[in-house]
């Protein structure tokens, strides 16, 4: 049975290999448009390759999926983190968890992920063609017909897409009736120009809260985590996190929108206005300036800078603050608004929203259910995660279910 795969990323490189091993019966080809396999893991996590996560809970790991958490549910019973780490620790490959989750090989090179599987591939006999773009894919008498752009043609009696968020696999897909969502970014950090932020390059808050304004109706989206002030505007997990939930919402409003900070996450307005009334009772007979004592856990001079916004006098003593002052302060620290000018860039990885509809996926086996013995894994499905290894780990997952499957074919 021959077993054509158009990609040679994670996904259809993992699938390929499961395939085979399974079952060595099979012939698999592996299709690849570049002069290498494997471009994005090579690059991730800065060339030291995060490939997946440290959360073993299905029920917690699909939080961390924007789209695709759902489909995923049932994916990751049967094949989650645990596996892939004893997958490539079974192969000789070590791999070490970082205080964040993250999960990378102990040689902090994705180069020793690289060899890894393409020594698997080796072993398991799959044939791999480079530089062989795929311009046209047909299903005639129960086989599919691959013609490539230099002229050769291919047969195969299953097919695996997994050409990530590229333009051709998503035509490949319509051209075999499947609807296609929007492709959008994901992931990116946020251009702001703000005075606030000038002069604070390199200022990171570990937990802060963020929410996204737009026009229209149900224009927000909301999300917490760390925070870096950048020389463009913002970046760190939160900022990336409410990229990736918040994507369409962003798109809808030209990534223009108003962003609130609370800078004291979770607390309130309310709550923080009462501890700052309670430091100015506790300070009522001091000569301690507002300025030079910031009660809460922020920087300094990020706390200077707030002040100064709100037209604090940095003179001021905490017993000269007026009510109004501390009402602003509170409102300052816990909803203050930036504007969004557009959308920055994160490294050199890339993730984008959209691909081929879910509903039209077979979830256990990774089959279409629009066109028999077409199998789909990886990006090129409308699956994306935050960063962190959620991204690797859903290729690697949808790999092993279609290799698993086309190996029973």
């Amino acid at each position: 049975m021959d077993i054509i795969i158009i990609g040679g990323g994670a996904a259809g490189f993992f699938a390929g290999i499961v395939c085979a091993e399974n079952n060595p019966l099979t012939r698999v080809t592996i299709i690849e448009g570049s002069a290498k396999v494997l471009g994005k893991v090579r690059i991730s996590g800065g060339g030291r390759c995060n490939v997946t996560h440290h959360c073993f809970d299905p029920a917690e790991l699909v939080t961390y999926y924007p789209r695709g958490g759902r489909e995923l549910r049932g994916a990751f019973t049967r094949f989650q983190p645990q596996d892939i780490i004893n997958w490539f620790e079974k192969r000789g490959v070590r791999l070490k968890t970082e205080a964040d989750g993250r999960v990378f090989p102990v040689t902090d090179s994705s180069q020793t992920i690289v060899n890894c599987l393409i020594k698997a591939a080796e072993n398991a006999k799959i044939d791999i063609k480079l530089k062989s773009e795929v311009v046209a894919l047909k299903l005639q008498e129960n086989q599919f017909k691959v013609r490539l752009k230099h002229g050769e043609s291919l047969r195969g009696d299953r097919i695996l897409l997994a050409t990530g968020s590229s333009a051709r696999g998503y035509q490949l897909a319509k051209s075999l009736s499947h609807e296609i969502i929007t492709p959008l970014p994901s992931l990116f950090t946020f251009k702001i120009k703000d005075s606030r932020f000038q002069g604070l390059e390199g200022i990171s808050v570990d937990s802060v809260g963020l929410k996204l304004s737009g026009k229209g109706k149900n224009k927000t989206a909301q999300q917490s985590g760390s925070l870096l002030i950048t020389h463009w505007g913002i970046s760190g997990f939160g900022v990336l996190k409410l990229s990736a939930f918040g994507a369409k919402i962003l798109a809808e409003n030209n990534y223009q929108m108003l962003l609130s900070i609370n800078w004291l996450f979770p607390d309130n307005p309310q709550q923080v206005k009462e501890k700052l009334i309670e430091i100015q009772s506790q300070y009522r007979q001091s000569r301690q300036q507002i300025s030079s004592f910031c009660p809460f856990p922020l920087p300094k001079r990020m706390w200077q800078r707030l002040l100064n916004f709100i037209a604090v006098d940095s003179q001021k003593k905490w017993s000269e603050l007026s009510k109004n002052e501390l009402i602003k302060l509170a409102k300052e620290l816990t909803q203050g608004e930036y504007k969004i000018l557009g959308k920055g860039v994160f490294k050199d990885e890339f993730v984008t929203c959209g691909g081929v509809k879910l509903k039209e996926v077979n979830f256990s086996t990774m089959e279409s259910k629009v066109c028999q013995h077409l199998y789909f894994a990886g990006e090129v499905l409308d699956i994306d995660g935050v960063t962190g290894g959620f991204n690797f780990q859903s290729a690697w997952t949808t790999g092993w279910l279609a290799g698993l499957a086309l190996s029973k074919s």
